[in-house]
């Protein structure tokens, strides 16, 4: 291989929820995998996840004060302008001093400032469209970047047809091999029983209050069936569901604010509970796992509720609205347990929608540009 293509420099730019940060780690990850010597550097948003998730798993990363537009009127939406401008000079400075032979978005608003930068620097540019209903970043930035890296189907609704190429999206890489020997490792670290059905519940990294309320509300009738659950509640709800917890003195329910080995998570669990978000949804398909999602009714252009479709639409999940959530969610997890058909249909079915090697289809795109 050349020199030129060994001491590539990239800057990989996102985050704001683990949905988008996992998927930029694996990308670097497999970077690294076949230029050992590629310099990589992240952009994120301060005080976002990413900052804390990034140099855990080895990169450096650089934030800027960028933050997401609020849909209405408020005191924030003055300071977005103020923070998007002093994000747009910082990213040229980072552009100026590093120097990346390419810049990656992965979607989430710290990819905005960098990725508009480098467009007009003349830098190379690819961005990962992660959901099935683009996001408006990406959108704006459709028109000035070379490649345009999907998960779904159709979106050229949304993108210039000629630089859309269909990749999946990239998954955490130990969740590629879930094995016996995997499940047995989970059954001692989550604490749990090896022959006991178990329910994982996952509100995505920040946690989603309406699936952890419902939960609370219907935490009775998991015990009461006898069926054990991983419940992770984000930090926001962990002391509170800790409480409801504690109230039925039970080994079979245990409460994390956040999960860092999901892959014992989904080898030992029999179903999910989860919202929509694409990373969560392109594992789920990955790992097999039948589930029932919950999109968020927070997200813009209600994408979640868009991708949670795409597998209810092919008989490969079970979606419940976020309003009838906590009347309804408990109800049929326990249903689905206890159907043995069900289970057998949406674990074949979401198996069909899985896309492997992402990564590295990914990869190849960037440096095909490069």
């Amino acid at each position: 291989m050349s020199n030129q293509k060994q001491n590539l420099k990239i800057i990989i730019s996102g985050g704001g929820t683990g949905g988008h940060i996992f998927p930029a780690i694996s990308i670097a990850n497999e970077l690294k995998h076949r230029l050992p010597d590629c310099e990589i550097l992240f952009v994120g948003a301060e005080g976002k996840m990413e900052m804390e998730k990034v140099p855990a798993a080895g990169y450096k990363i650089i934030g800027l004060p960028v933050r997401g537009f609020q849909r209405k009127l408020t005191f924030q939406n003055i300071s977005f302008f103020y923070k998007l401008f002093v994000s747009m000079i910082r990213a040229k400075k980072i552009l100026n001093s590093f120097k990346p032979n390419i810049v990656v978005g992965v979607g989430g608003f710290a990819s905005g400032p960098i990725l508009k930068a480098a467009t007009k620097m003349k830098i190379p540019t690819l961005i990962q469209e992660q959901n099935s209903y683009a996001g408006v970043t990406n959108k704006l930035l459709a028109s000035k970047v070379n490649k345009i890296c999907v998960a779904y189907e159709n979106m050229e609704r949304f993108f210039p047809k000629e630089k859309i190429v269909f990749t999946g999206n990239p998954v955490r890489q130990n969740l590629h091999d879930l094995s016996s020997k995997k499940r047995e490792e989970a059954v001692f670290h989550f604490g749990i029983q090896a022959n006991q059905k178990t329910i994982l519940v996952i509100g995505g990294s920040l946690g989603a209050r309406t699936i952890n309320y419902s939960i609370s509300k219907g935490l009775s009738k998991i015990v009461e069936n006898k069926f054990q659950l991983i419940w992770q509640t984000g930090k926001e709800y962990f002391e509170e569901a800790k409480n409801v917890a504690a109230n039925f003195k039970t080994d079979s329910v245990k409460v994390v604010d956040f999960i860092s080995r999901m892959d014992l998570a989904y080898a030992i669990s029999d179903i999910v509970i989860s919202r929509a978000g694409a990373s969560t949804i392109s594992e789920l398909c990955m790992v097999k796992k039948p589930s029932i999602l919950v999109p968020s009714p927070n997200v813009a252009e209600d994408h979640q509720t868009k991708n949670a479709m795409a597998l209810f639409n092919n008989d490969a999940a079970m979606m419940i609205a976020d309003s009838e959530a906590e009347e309804k969610l408990v109800n049929e997890a326990i249903r689905l347990l206890n159907d043995e058909f069900l289970i057998n249909v949406y674990r074949e079915n979401c198996a069909k929608m899985a896309v492997s090697n992402s990564s590295e289809k990914i990869v190849n795109e960037i440096l095909s540009i490069v």
